[in-house]
């Protein structure tokens, strides 16, 4: 599920896309941020169905060969292995993840390129055959080989990657966090007694970090006269047009989540924007957004701007 470093990010791209367009509706920015947050969830629904697809087409394939007009030994042989896997089945059958499918309208129909050169992989894959040889693997097995597939193969194969880039605008910075997720599912699986697979929710709490994303997208907006007016005092003896805008926006959220989250503690609102500077900024960026943010900070504090109470009182 995406924690507050992923929300904080998505909210970070909304208000760069909406200083980039040319006549920014501030409601359509905030449709288009609750879009990207749910396209991770679809994602992650979208790989967790692709194993049962999977499943599928080696039960197709296996029937096929033993159907030909002269199989051979290989053929007659073959039989489907993903078709035992305990996880598999249990996913399946799991309504969390049928509800999922059909609330996204999740599909892998007409994509029988991917899935064949994904199955022709798995069929020549050592521990995959090794696995299928077992009489009775343990629940261990059972996830140790969809953990390996997922990793060794299915992440790794670029017409995947090349389709989901194709389909999910944001696929390149979520790809890590939506990959974590499909295996974070798959090694909860531990219990001898499972009845169900623990789909993981778009967040811990979504009503409430639905609340926070929108409002720190909306309110950095609404704001950026005033968080502007701070960066500019503090960055006097800099050239503006060397300061990289999105360096700007973060050190504009930053501050609009000092000034407005009561209860996220500062020392939290501090780190997490130096470390997405780390990801989507120059190498020199996070020592300069952390310079200028100390500075600001006082002066917040001094005009009584920073008012933390409950958790945010924390250090």
């Amino acid at each position: 599920m995406l924690n507050r470093r992923h929300l904080r990010i998505k909210a970070f791209q909304t208000v760069y896309a909406f200083q980039q367009a040319e006549q920014p509706d501030r409601k359509q920015f905030e449709s288009y941020l609750l879009d990207s947050v749910h396209a991770v969830h679809k994602s992650y629904s979208l790989l967790l169905q692709l194993l049962l697809e999977l499943k599928d087409f080696e039960l197709s394939d296996v029937a096929d060969r033993s159907a030909k007009h002269l199989p051979s030994q290989e053929d007659l042989n073959a039989k489907p292995i993903l078709e035992k896997n305990t996880f598999i089945s249990l996913l399946s059958n799991d309504k969390t993840l049928i509800d999922m499918v059909k609330k996204y309208k999740v599909s892998w129909q007409g994509e029988e390129m991917i899935l064949r050169e994904l199955y022709n992989k798995i069929k020549s894959d050592e521990q995959y055959e090794i696995y299928g040889n077992l009489e009775d693997p343990t629940i261990t097995e059972h996830r140790e080989i969809i953990t390996h597939l997922l990793k060794s193969i299915i992440f790794q194969d670029p017409l995947l990657d090349q389709y989901l880039e194709e389909h999910f605008i944001n696929w390149p910075v979520d790809k890590q966090s939506v990959e974590g997720m499909v295996l974070k599912t798959v090694r909860a699986f531990k219990i001898d007694a499972c009845e169900s697979i623990d789909i993981l929710p778009i967040t811990a709490n979504w009503e409430e970090d639905k609340e926070f994303v929108l409002q720190l997208f909306s309110k950095t907006i609404l704001n950026e006269v005033e968080t502007s007016a701070y960066i500019s005092e503090k960055t006097k003896n800099w050239d503006v047009e060397r300061i990289a805008l999105v360096d700007t926006i973060l050190m504009k959220m930053a501050i609009t989540e000092l000034m407005n989250f009561n209860s996220i503690p500062v020392k939290v609102t501090m780190n997490e924007y130096i470390d997405i500077s780390k990801e989507f900024s120059t190498p020199k960026s996070k020592g300069f957004i952390n310079g200028i943010l100390d500075k600001i900070l006082l002066d917040l504090k001094n005009e009584g701007k920073v008012k933390k109470i409950g958790r945010g009182l924390m250090e």
